[in-house]
Formats: structure tokens, sequence, C-alpha cells
């Protein structure tokens, strides 16, 4: 049995948060996190599973309800439509009402997509067997992150959006801190062998760090809608002490993903080590989020 099928069947499920979280974070740090006085990044996101857990967040991370929840605060042209769902199973999926491009989403975990470039060609025995696997993932116990125990899991599809010839779309994941965005990472080659990640500032001056990804050979340019972006990513993160918006920019329009509570699930290490605490000092903390 894997890490991630142990921690979804097994016992890991029996360790309370508290410790599970601290026994993660000596795997990745090779030190206990400071819960009391959290300092880093890192430290103070592990704060934040276990003392910032709000009702409305099992919406924001719901990868389905978080379109409307979107929709009402910065309009519907900047979500991307669904096209099909939702279905509680993979059987209740009616292949024939959808259009020959699509993608299948599960809501609830990441990876769980599954893209129809010609359904004439589409595989569905072979992607129904992947959705219905991760229909059965226990997210919220690989990492702790709270938002995603509650959410009621479905499948759904989307429309499929291409730019230009680009076989995978670059994110844009705006990290806002108290509301304001300070840090833009941008994924070339999402989840893909070759993914790289850069960190830029708001005024597109790229940042001298990396985390768990190298940096690219060929940085993005800066986006002719980053001012637009920022605003999307201001408005959705309001109130929040940290919050990541992650945005597709697609044929010049700016388009929601998802949205992030825990980077990396605060269990990515900083290359040069003094920008975790960078970051932390500008996570603000209080009493009233415990």
């Amino acid at each position: 049995m894997g890490l991630r099928d142990f921690l979804v069947q097994g016992v890991g499920k029996l360790i309370p948060d508290k410790i599970y979280i601290q026994i993660k974070f000596f795997q990745y740090f090779h030190k206990f996190a400071n819960l009391k006085n959290p300092k880093t990044f890192n430290e103070k996101l592990q704060w934040l599973k276990l003392y910032n857990r709000k009702p409305e967040y099992t919406t924001m991370v719901d990868k389905y309800a978080s379109k409307k929840y979107v929709a009402d605060l910065i309009g519907e042209e900047h979500v991307i439509p669904c096209v099909g769902g939702p279905w509680k199973s993979v059987d209740e999926i009616d292949f024939d009402t959808l259009p020959d491009r699509f993608v299948l989403k599960t809501n609830h975990d990441c990876g769980g997509v599954v893209i129809c470039k010609d359904k004439a060609t589409f595989d569905r025995e072979k992607a129904g067997e992947f959705l219905a696997k991760h229909l059965k993932y226990e997210y919220y116990l690989i990492s702790r992150e709270w938002p995603y125990k509650n959410v009621e899991r479905c499948i759904f599809a989307e429309a499929f959006m291409q730019d230009g010839s680009n076989d995978f779309l670059p994110v844009y994941k705006i990290m806002c801190f108290g509301g304001e965005p300070k840090i833009i990472q941008t994924i070339q080659n999402d989840k893909q062998p070759n993914e790289t990640i850069d960190y830029f500032d708001t005024e597109w001056e790229m940042l001298p760090f990396r985390q768990n990804f190298p940096n690219s050979q060929k940085p993005l340019e800066k986006p002719a809608k980053l001012d637009e972006m920022l605003s999307i990513a201001r408005k959705l993160s309001k109130g929040h002490s940290f919050l990541r918006v992650d945005i597709y920019v697609i044929n010049g329009e700016v388009y929601f993903s998802e949205f992030t509570f825990f980077s990396d699930a605060g269990l990515a290490a900083f290359e040069p080590k003094q920008w975790d605490h960078t970051l932390g000092d500008w996570i603000k903390l209080s009493q009233k989020e415990n």
C-alpha cells in the first residue's frame, strides 16, 4: 500500500490533526513546526490549518461550487463554464450530451482531471476508472487541509479551453496576503514531468528563489492583463490572512481557476531559506481566527 492509500484507507486517518501535521512537517523539514509562535510561511500555514476554519472555505475549495461563488463576486464572464454535471458517480455521466471536446473533473481533490479532445476516440472506460478512483480519495487526510474535509464529492464537465497552439495552459497563481497580491507564481507545463515555476512580484520583476520545482529556462512575459488579474485576486482574497488565487489567461481573457488556502500544503521548502521568513512576515495571524 502506497503512502497516499495508507492515509486514505489505513490507520493514518486515526491520528489527530495536530499530531499528524507535526509528523508531516518533520518529514519535510526535519524539525517540528513552532505552532505556539509560528514565524515562517510554512509554519503559519500549518497554524492556519488548525485554527482558521470557516464554513465558507468548504465552498471555496469545491471546484464546482466555487464557480457560482466567484461569479457572484466578479462576474460569470471570468468563470470557465460547465457543460455537464454534477454527477455523484461515473455511472451517471451522460457522454451523449457532452460536446466533442470537454474536461472532466472531480471537485474535491488535486489531479482528478481527464481531458477529452475528441469524443469519437475518447476512452470512456479508462476515464471512468480514473475518476472513480479519485472520487474515493479523502484528500483532506493527505496533508490535513481542513477546507476539503466536508466537500460533497462529484464529477463535472467543463468547457475545453485552448489558447492558440498551447498543449498546456500556463497558470498564474497569485499569492495574496491580507487581501493584497504580492507574489505571482507562473506555472509552465502544469503537472507534467517538465513542469517549471517562476516567481514574480506585482511589477513583474522575477524573484530569486524556488521551491519544489525548477525555474524555467524561458520565463513567461508580463501578461497584458496583469492589472486585471491583480484586481480580481484582490477582490477574491479580501479578508483572508493568506489565499492563493489561481488564474488562466485564455485568448486575452482572464478566467478563475481555483482557490488554495495552503500553497503546496505548507510543505515546500524555499531556496534560499530566508524567503520562508520573508513570506511568513506577510501573514498576519490573529486569535479571532482560532
